[in-house]
């Protein structure tokens, strides 16, 4: 069915990133937002009477409706066990027995869609060998290129070429949808079954002690000691040898086979760290208290067996003794324990657990929530996971052995805590040597002949006798959620103390023996009472084990009973107590001596007694018709009974039940036992516990209990949920008759329900859907009810006829519906129960048929009469229909009731559903029309339901907005009310339903997205419908432009002219939503949807794709006619979506992108720097300007996430593949060019967006978040750099692979085998998964692609009809040029290439004078393909170029342009492409020289030796790309290579271009972004030198003398002069990019790339030329982004401040013969901005090593001059040193911010230090520094050099320059920095700075220098040191208002010191050289102006 298509396709899919923008200003609504929904057609009139024979043809295609759309089947209920547990047979049972063992054992009832099944592809496995890859010998020349006899041959044979070997379904390649959007999938609630938790299979190996001297029996169980309780029953098992087991023959009848098993499956549904399993061990009763007789056990040691033989033989003896006399009792005698939970986390697969006692003292788990409660669900498996460990063998060598005074289960538990805590009990026990081994495996299947609890074989049987395995009983420790599915009736009694103490007697070795009585005599013991190991499986009696002289003891004992299903007041259980003498005595027969009775009756007012009771005992003999009367209510008796201790308690047990049938809760029990009461058979007054009620009192006491039932404990409640539920729908349908008046019980019985609804709704400890729905209660909605059986006739003379029985009314699945008739004319004329006044129709003739009819019908054994039926007390016959009834009762409830039957309105709905479809299945569908189903009236009721809960939907929207998730679910509910009458009603009434929701939700004041989102899942839930295509009558839709586009209404139709009739199709007309009515709403919504934000535009475009997807996929869809009669009704969809390319997304459409992102900044593609999507398009081949939205602005209105934008494209695609072609041929004829360039370009989209991703399984995803925002902006990077349109590559690793989809039909997503997962992860997949995975994804885009192709053939060939021939065929190849820059299969490829030399051969001469643009672009896409690795492509690439040389050359006269752009393209081609592999272009190039030789036509002309020419010249291009391999790893060398290369072309823009481009494409791929940045400016520049020759506009810049700004390299570019460049010159700049657009691009381009790289400023620069140009085109939207983009420049600027890194300078000198013509040379290298010279150092080392191999490179580590002479000529060195960027102190008043003092840098500097004699470094007083100063050529590696050497004093000058400045510069920041400021002072007059300011002075200054030469610098320096202190005492002084309070002695310190060095300096600074302050000339006044030219220096020279 359509619905399971969907839930089996349904996945997770596409990732989330929605652009939400409240701007919805660009509608594209055809319809008001507030539209009102037209009135629907009349559907079941027009099927009868309007509809055509051709129609209904198609019509049963679909298969028509059936009769009977919701078919109700019995299902047999599975059972476990091999046949249902249920009492014995022939028991007269009473009614509430009988009803849960009739509620447990029939089978289930379920209403089914009578759709068959898809038929399932699983079976056909794919692998990559079904793609025909390398079919074609290398350089096959393609056949027949030029021999074709007309264009109309030429299309014909395409056509059929690319219509074989298609792929039918294109949804099957389509990754499935997210599911989150899937509300039409209704969860199928899990069957009910019997609950069963984790379980563990427990099998007893062995219990072995030092000796074997008698017979031993274990019983395991299991305890919880954190609740304190036993978790299980007892599982007996002995291992006693043949020998042993003949001791105890006297007392043992027979062994069954259940009694042998020694293997127990434990059950365990809340595992916890506290769960113990403990092994207790008894032997038979002996003389001796337990220490004897473990005293051997203790003594003796196995391996002096033969020494003891003797007395061993003795001790056997002595066994044997005891066991023949008194082998019926037991003793206590020794446990074991082991903590099954570490056990189990050691095991466990998924974890090693290494300490074993790591559990031990270790988690503590909070209470775990109720099992089937919410919590309990999500409870991770903290401690291990139960049912994945591996099995294991414990052995257990600490036994303990048992103390007489410490037995019952309190000391138990206490002993177990402190073993938790520390592993030994704390009161020292004794332990007994000896080990019991235990294997315990984990249980998934039911193992053979195992057993249920109740004894009864579980399936699987098994074939031969084995030892049976047992399944053990669980007490779970907290309540469990689950309704009793079984029967089960079994009681539990625990004796626990007895208190003899006071009593004189003798009485010490004491037992007692347990009997279950079905009255008094000795032989009403029942055999009810479970058997422990081998012995018999029941047996009447049991004895409780002895404790030696013990007067009080403890008891341990469990025993276990079946309940009898009818119990008496006689039954009881009866205690008897003896004393056993363990030494036989003389003249004593027996060992026991009797002490006493005591007993409990079983039922006391008819209720089950179990809890805890302590009974008197009574000595001597029971007294009569004791049973009658608890002991310790016993009425006096004759003789009176003698009591022990005068009637007191001496005897504590406890009874616990576990019954499905006994629901020990007083609510529960009352309602249960009044009603019963109802059916008859109870006599009055009635006896409910200490109360009695007469008839007249019933109805009330009736109504109590109803209404107190939601008040019962919850566990009962759920336990016996299905019953209750029962009960209270026979009420609500059912009138009672009490005492002669009629009770209406149904208002009350349907608030219980609404109640009890309500409380398992509002419960925390139940689960519920992901729709809302409580579990529990839609299981028993889908599995358990079934319409209450209709009551008994009592005025048919007694004859109890009735409805046709359960059994024979509904079809059981698999066979047909038995239809039942005549069952529908009784129910016409039954009376309602709620409104008796409405009258009976009048008696007719047909009476007597119906009740001829109803005599047939077998009886119903549920209502077999009793004869004790107390006549004044019946039903009333005539009932009205369960469904009239529910709906009246919601109808007319009011106050909570409402509000809640309202609020879960889901029940309510599937119940009548479910109740309808039951009434249904009586009806006689032939002769029954789906109108007269029904009651008007409760038609009537059923539109007043719909509209109540509509107006509640819409309440909540407005009043509750935190309430909006329940408005969700109530609004689901209605939907799939809705859906489910339109298989049982008049569908034309179900539409007017569905108008009214739809008006009605309109009319509220609700917000528009929240409304179509309700409004989208009511609709996507209808038409999910099986029958959605009949319902939308898609066979009357126009497959052909019929005459009239609606039939039904063709009168009302004026003749249009048949163009407009063919537009109308693809437009949302009121005759198109009338006419098909779900689908017109749909799509009004989707047309609405569109406007608004991302979340509704997803919601609405998932309904469409889910929709389309489930017609594609339906098996009733193959033929192409019903498929294009489908699409058809589609084609309005196809309108909105052209009408809404502006929204789509196509920049990234990564297919693969999950939902679940990893969070972070970089994740969100909005972070990602918006680049413009037009500029984008234009320069990649976008061809149309129709794009409505400006991507300047970062964002549009309603933009589309990219996974919806697919959704919609792949819709558009399948109705365009579906459709009839000449249809489509006709529309697009009629198109107004505006809208066919719209078309096109959602094509170009559409390519864009199913591009093949590549095979992905050598992905890592480990980087997955970092990836996925670089890719980001890579891509869109790369689109743009590239010229390759909006296209996201992801796998460019893919090498030669990503070409090589062929197709093969029939592949397909199925989840099953590829396992779509709902994260980005694909960690967890296999490898075989991923190929699949990329084999269908690579399917996909083929089909998608030819899907584009085929329409554009489509458009092609239809052009001649058209006016606008040429923008038509530029624009159709610009859609194929941009698909083939996109990874496209051979097969595509093949087709294009086909379709491109059509266009080449049809429109040849248009092209190449037109479209020059294209012409270029069609080069060079078809050379890239000359240089595929795979022959077929290349194969195909060279007829095509050829091609288009002919062509040119014979045709359009114009081969020169043709050699232009394919010797560019080429350039183009060498540059960018990394994998680019010349060896294949070579052969290519030959190829096409092979087609011009071979070529009979063109040897007479110029051609061959033309093309011979231009293939040499490619071929000298193809050596430069050799070289560029060399330096393929050395990114370096390889850019000024390339630079190289682009100087060379000069002379030739176009080539000059293409390489800048390339080189920025390099650096961009490196993150140099403002080295691409720049190659872009040169570009730009180039191109305005050639605007400016072109056209003389003052807006444009004048050549690149304007870019100066940017950069004084740019002035380089103006070498292209007039004598090189001659615009008119055919083929010269005539890319795009010499336009004013592809100007703007450029710099557009360069801007982002500067952003990018921090470079702000430069930004603004670029923005000064674009800015004038854009104001000239008045394009203020772009002016608005780019200011917008100022700003943010501005704003980093301001908020990055000095925080930016600039690059970091090294020079990098070459020497040695093995660098070639790179030795002796020397570069700058710039790095990005905190990189360490070892880093670049060691990059250049692995490079160079791997070039000359290892020893060969030596990196000279320092930066002195190299001696070449010193340099082994057979090494190769390398110097790297550190430079800074140099400026004079001229530059540096310009050079103000950081940004100028690292842009446009020229000079460089490196000091290196040296003395006089040689070495590197010295004292103080003989340090010299030498700077040097290079002088680049440009930014690029050309170097001049300027030295000049520094004296020690000036280095000192220099160092104190530069600490000064420093200090000056930390002390007046505006913020100072505390930390840098005290590091620095450190530095400064701290007083341990070695070689500091101190011993600087004391070097240079401490006396006047000798050589007069110094003077000058002796000065400067002693003036450096005064502003020094002075700058340090400012320093001093402002650290002291920044210090904490902690740091106060530190300032005291830094002052003293500071007060330290200014006194020690001052001396020296004091001291003048006095020579320089008197002036050497004294001044005539005349010659005053010429002193101040006088220079000190000059002087000093002359006096010297």
């Amino acid at each position: 069915s359509s619905a399971e298509i969907r839930r089996h396709f349904g996945g997770s899919y596409g990732s989330q990133h929605s652009r939400s923008n409240s701007n919805a200003s660009a509608s594209l609504c055809l319809t008001p937002l507030a539209y009102e929904a037209v009135e629907p057609l009349d559907l079941e009139e027009f099927l009868t009477s309007q509809i055509r024979s051709g129609d209904s043809a198609l019509m049963q295609e679909l298969g028509d409706f059936p009769d009977d759309d919701l078919k109700v089947e019995q299902v047999e209920k599975e059972c476990r066990t091999v046949r249902h547990s249920a009492p014995e047979d022939g028991l007269e049972l009473d009614s509430h027995v009988r009803d849960c063992v009739e509620s447990y054992t029939q089978p289930w009832l379920v209403k089914s869609p009578t759709l068959t099944r898809l038929n399932d592809d699983s079976g056909r496995t794919l692998t990559s060998s079904d793609f025909n890859l390398r079919c074609l010998t290398p350089d096959q020349r393609v056949e027949g290129l030029l021999a074709y006899s007309s264009h109309e041959e030429l299309d014909r044979f395409n056509h059929e070429a690319r219509q074989g070997n298609r792929h039918p379904e294109l949804f099957a390649l389509y990754p499935p949808a997210d599911e989150d959007d899937a509300v039409e999938i209704r969860p199928i609630p899990d069957c009910p079954k019997e609950h069963i938790g984790d379980r563990i299979l427990v099998r007893c190996q062995a219990v072995k002690f030092e000796i074997d001297i008698e017979p031993l029996f274990a019983t395991m169980a299991l305890y919880d000691i954190k609740e304190k309780k036993k978790i299980s029953e007892n599982f007996y098992c002995d291992l006693n040898s043949e020998q042993f087991k003949n001791f105890l023959k006297p007392h043992t009848s027979h062994v069954d086979q259940s009694t042998l098993a020694r293997s127990a499956i434990f059950s365990i549904t809340y595992p916890s760290p506290d769960i113990y399993l403990v092994i207790k061990i008894e032997k038979v009763l002996q003389q001796g208290e337990i220490s004897d007789c473990a005293n051997p056990y203790m003594t003796y040691r196995e391996c002096d067996s033969t020494k003891n033989k003797d007395k061993l033989e003795k001790l056997r003896g002595q066994s044997e003794t005891f066991c023949h006399r008194l082998g019926r009792y037991r003793m206590p005698f020794a446990w074991a324990t082991v903590n099954i939970m570490e056990v189990i986390s050691t095991a466990t697969i998924d974890r090693d657990v290494t300490d074993s006692d790591s559990l031990r003292g270790g988690v503590g788990l909070s209470q775990l929530p109720r099992r089937n409660s919410e919590r309990y669900n999500t409870i991770d498996d903290q401690f291990c996971n139960i049912s994945a460990f591996k099995p294991a063998t414990i052995t257990i060598s600490t036994i303990f052995k048992q103390e007489g005074d410490r037995l019952s289960d309190e000391d138990l538990l206490k002993f177990l805590s402190e073993i938790k805590k520390t592993s030994v009990p704390q009161r020292r026990i004794k332990t007994i040597p000896g080990s019991i081994k235990l294997d315990m495996s984990p249980v998934h299947d039911t193992p053979l002949a195992c057993l249920s609890t109740e004894l009864i074989p579980l399936i699987p049987v098994a074939e031969k006798n084995i030892r049976p395995v047992k399944e053990v009983l669980e007490f779970p420790s907290s309540e469990v959620y689950v309704p009793h599915n079984i029967y089960r009736n079994l009681l539990f009694v625990y004796p626990q103390r007895l208190n003899f103490v006071n009593r004189l007697t003798s009485a010490k070795n004491i037992t007692i023996k347990i009997q279950f009585m079905s009255g008094e005599d000795p032989a009403c013991a029942l055999p009810v009472i479970f058997g422990k190991s081998n012995g018999p499986e029941f047996l009447s009696e049991v004895y409780t084990p002895v404790t030696y002289h013990n007067k009080s003891p403890d008891f341990y004992e469990e025993v276990k009973l079946a309940l009898p299903a009818r119990l008496t007041e006689r039954h009881h259980l009866l205690f008897t107590f003896y004393h056993i003498s363990c030494q036989q005595k003389q003249n004593q027969s027996s060992c026991e001596t009797l002490i006493g009775y005591s007993w409990l009756p079983m039922v006391n007012n008819e209720r089950l007694q179990t809890g805890q009771f302590c009974l008197p005992i009574a000595l001597d003999r029971l007294p009569v018709n004791y049973s009658l009367q608890t002991p310790e209510k016993l009425p006096l008796q004759i003789p009176p009974v003698k009591w022990m201790e005068g009637h007191k308690g001496l005897f504590n047990l406890e009874i616990q039940a576990v019954s499905s049938v006994h629901t020990q809760d007083n609510h529960l029990e009352r309602f249960f036992t009044l009603c019963h009461a109802l059916e008859g058979g109870a006599t009055f007054p009635l006896r409910v516990r200490d109360e009695k009620i007469p008839e007249n009192k019933l109805e009330h006491e009736l109504k109590l209990s109803i209404i107190s039932l939601s008040s019962s404990s919850l566990e009962p409640l759920v336990l016996f949920l299905h019953l209750v539920l029962d009960k209270l729908f026979t009420l609500i349908m059912q009138p009672m008759v009490i005492a002669g008046q009629t009770a209406n019980l149904a208002q009350i019985a349907f608030e219980s329900v609404v109640s009890i609804v309500n409380s398992l709704h509002n419960s925390q400890e139940l689960i519920r859907d992901q729709q809302g729905r409580n579990s529990l209660l839609s299981t028993y909605l889908y599995w358990v009810f079934r319409l209450p059986d209709p009551p008994q006739d009592m005025h048919s003379g007694g004859s109890a006829s009735t409805l046709p029985s359960s059994e024979s009314r509904y079809s059981t699945m698999g066979r047909a519906t038995a239809a039942t008739v005549g069952s529908m004319l009784l129910q016409s004329r039954i009376r309602s129960s709620s409104n008796p006044d409405i009258p009976a129709p009048h008696n007719s003739a047909e009476d007597a048929e119906v009740k001829n009819i109803l005599k047939v019908q077998t009886v119903n054994p549920r209502f077999k009469f009793r004869s004790e039926n107390v006549s004044s007390y019946c039903v009333v016959s005539l009932l009205q229909q369960f469904h009239e009834e529910l709906a009246l009762q919601m109808v007319v409830s009011t106050g909570v009731c409402r509000e809640n039957a309202y609020k879960y309105a889901w029940f309510f709905f599937e119940l009548l559903v479910k109740s309808m479809a039951q009434h249904v299945s009586y009806l006689d569908k032939h002769n029954v029309p789906r109108r007269s189903r029904f009651s008007d009236r409760f038609k009537d009721d059923i539109t007043t339901i719909v509209s109540v809960v509509t107006a509640e939907i819409g309440t909540i929207l407005i009043k509750q907005h935190k309430e909006v998730e329940q408005a969700e679910k109530v609004n689901i509910s209605l939907a799939f009310f809705l859906y489910d009458l339109l298989s049982l009603m008049d569908r034309g009434f179900v539409f007017q339903l569905v108008k009214n929701y739809c008006n009605q939700m309109s009319a509220k004041s609700v917000s528009m997205p929240t409304l179509i989102s309700m409004r989208l899942e009511f609709l996507r839930i209808l038409c999910s419908h099986e029958h959605y295509l009949n319902l939308s009558l898609f066979f009357s839709s126009p497959a052909s432009a019929p005459a009239s586009p609606c039939p039904s209404i063709s009168s009302q139709v004026c003749p249009l002219s048949e163009q407009q009739r063919i537009m109308a199709l693809f437009e949302l007309s009121q005759e198109f939503k009338q006419q098909h009515y779900l689908t017109g709403l749909l799509l009004t919504e989707l047309s609405a949807a569109l406007d608004l934000e991302g979340k509704v535009q997803r919601k609405a475009i998932n309904a469409i794709y889910s929709l389309l997807c489930s017609h594609d996929l339906d098996h009733r869809c193959i033929k192409p006619e019903v498929r294009a009669k489908v699409a058809a009704l589609y084609l309005s969809l196809v309108g909105i979506i052209i009408d809404s390319t502006n929204y789509l997304d196509f920049t990234v459409s990564d297919a693969r992108g999950g939902k679940n992102k990893t969070g972070g900044p970089e994740d969100d593609l909005e972070n990602v720097p918006a680049i413009n999507q037009s500029v984008a398009m234009a320069i990649a081949g976008n061809p149309f300007n129709t794009l409505g939205r400006n991507v300047l602005q970062g964002k549009s209105t309603a933009t589309l996430a990219a996974d919806t934008s697919r959704h919609l494209l792949v819709c558009f695609l399948w109705v365009m593949k579906n459709a009839d072609r000449s249809l489509i041929q006709r529309w697009t004829v009629d198109m107004p060019p505006s809208q066919l360039n719209k078309l096109l370009e959602l094509l170009t989209i559409c390519v864009s967006c199913f591009d093949y991703r590549g095979n992905q399984s050598t992905d890592k995803v480990s980087t997955q978040a970092l990836q996925k925002s670089q890719q980001a902006k890579l891509q869109l990077e790369e689109a743009l750099l590239r010229g390759m349109g909006a296209r996201g590559e992801m796998m460019k690793r893919v090498g030669g692979m990503d070409r090589t989809m062929g197709q093969k039909e029939h592949l397909r997503w199925r989840k099953d085998l590829t396992q779509w997962r709902q994260t980005n992860d694909r960690q967890d997949k296999t490898k075989a998964e991923l190929d699949q995975e990329a084999l269908i994804s690579g399917n996909l885009a083929t089909e998608a692609n030819l899907v584009v192709l085929d329409l554009l053939e489509t458009i092609v060939q239809a052009v001649p009809l058209a006016d606008c021939k040429d923008s038509v065929v530029g624009g159709v190849l610009k859609v194929l040029l941009h698909s083939l820059t996109c990874n496209q299969s051979t097969t595509f490829l093949s087709h294009t290439f086909s379709t491109l030399r059509a266009l080449v051969v049809k429109f040849g001469d248009l092209l190449f004078e037109e479209e020059a643009e294209q012409c270029a672009d069609l080069c060079q896409k078809v050379l890239q393909y000359c240089s595929s690795p795979l022959d077929e492509n290349r194969s195909q690439a060279c007829a095509t170029l050829y091609l288009i040389m002919r062509y040119s050359y014979s045709n359009a006269s114009n081969f020169s342009r043709v050699k232009m752009q394919v010797t560019m393209s080429l350039a183009s081609l060498v540059g960018k492409s990394s994998d680019f592999q010349e060896e294949y272009l070579r052969r290519s190039l030959r190829t096409i020289l092979a087609y011009a030789e071979e070529d009979g036509e063109m040897q007479s002309t110029q051609l061959p030796s033309q093309v011979d020419e231009l293939l040499r010249n490619l071929n000298s291009i193809l050596s430069d790309t050799v070289k560029m391999r060399e330096f393929q790893e050395d990114p370096e060398m390889l850019m000024d290579l390339m630079y190289r290369i682009a100087k060379g072309y000069q002379t030739s823009p176009d080539l000059r271009l293409t390489w800048l481009q390339n080189m920025a494409e390099k650096h961009n791929n490196r993150k140099c972004y403002t080295e691409s940045a720049m190659c872009l400016v040169h570009a730009a520049a180039l191109v305005a030198e050639y605007l400016s020759m072109l056209e003389d506009h003052k807006y444009l810049p004048v050549g690149s003398v304007t870019f100066q700004n940017i950069s004084p390299n740019v002035l380089e570019e103006s070498a292209v002069s007039d004598d090189i460049l001659s615009p008119d010159e055919d083929g010269v700049c005539s890319g795009r990019y010499f336009t004013e657009s592809g100007l703007v691009g450029l710099l557009e381009q360069a801007a982002e790339l500067f952003s990018n790289g921090g470079l702000y400023e430069a930004v603004n620069e670029v923005y000064k030329i674009i800015v004038p140009i854009l104001e000239a085109h008045r394009d203020f939207r772009k002016l608005a982004s780019t200011h917008d983009k100022l700003q943010r420049a501005f704003d980093n600027i301001i908020q990055k401040g000095h925080k930016r890194m600039f690059g970091t300078y090294f020079r990098v000198g070459f020497y040695g013969a093995k660098f070639g013509d790179l030795d002796g040379r020397e570069f700058i290298y710039k790095e990005p901005g905190i990189t360490h010279l070892p880093e670049i150092s060691h990059r250049l080392e692995n490079f160079y090593n791997q070039c000359f191999g290892e020893d060969t490179l030596v990196m000279i580590k320092d930066s002195t001059p190299v001696n070449r002479e010193q340099l082994d000529p057979n090494k190769a060195y390398i110097q790297i040193t550190y430079v800074e960027p140099f400026f004079d102190d001229y530059e540096m008043k310009d050079r103000m911010t950081n940004f100028e003092k690292n842009f446009n840098l020229r000079r460089f500097m490196y000091t290196t230090p040296f003395t006089k004699c040689g070495r590197p470094r010295g004292e103080l007083n003989e340090q010299y520094k030498r700077k040097t100063i290079l002088t680049t050529m440009h930014a690029f590696p050309y170097e001049v050099r300027v030295k000049f050497v520094l004296t020690p004093i000036e280095v000192a000058i220099e160092d104190m320059q530069k600490k000064t400045r420093e200090l000056a510069v930390a002390t007046h920041r505006e913020q100072p920095d505390a930390k840098m400021l005290q590091m620095l002072l450190q530095g400064s007059v701290g007083a341990t700075v070695n070689q500091g300011p101190l011993e600087v002075a004391q070097v240079f200054l401490n006396e006047i220098p000798a050589d007069p030469k110094l003077f000058r610098h002796h000065n400067k320096l002693r003036l450096c040191f005064k502003e020094f202190i002075m700058r340090c005492g400012e320093a001093v002084e402002k650290n002291k208002h920044l210090i904490t309070l902690d740091q106060k002695e530190y300032q005291q310190e830094l002052k003293k010191n500071y007060n330290r060095l200014r006194e020690s300096l001052r001396p020296m600074l004091e001291r003048k050289i006095p020579e320089l302050y008197k002036p050497i000339i004294r001044p005539r006044l005349e010659n005053r102006d010429s002193f101040k030219r006088l220079s000190f220096r000059r002087t000093q020279d002359e006096n010297s």
